[in-house]
């Protein structure tokens, strides 16, 4: 019997993630549950609508140094940053 196996990986390793489409009291689970899928090398392209602080200080708490976090865009409307997992 032969089962196919789904690649669901992307040829440039970005995945996008709006957190503003997300009510806030599942973001923070939904968002460590997107950073456990990546692989090394991958990254998720987080948008939110505010400088998320506390999530931050989470990230590093649970990931140390597997995680490296990169600002691409931080101004009133809001913050776009790399996840980039190591």
């Amino acid at each position: 019997m032969y089962i196919a196996l789904h690649d669901h990986s992307r040829p440039d390793g970005i995945y996008a993630f709006d957190a503003r489409g997300i009510d806030r009291r599942f973001r923070h689970a939904a968002i460590f549950g997107a950073l456990d899928a990546l692989r090394a090398g991958e990254r998720m392209r987080f948008a939110n609508d505010h400088n998320p602080l506390p999530l931050l200080q989470q990230l590093g708490e649970r990931y140390g140094s597997a995680v490296q976090v990169r600002y691409l865009r931080q101004d009133e409307a809001g913050v776009v940053i790399d996840f980039i997992r190591i």
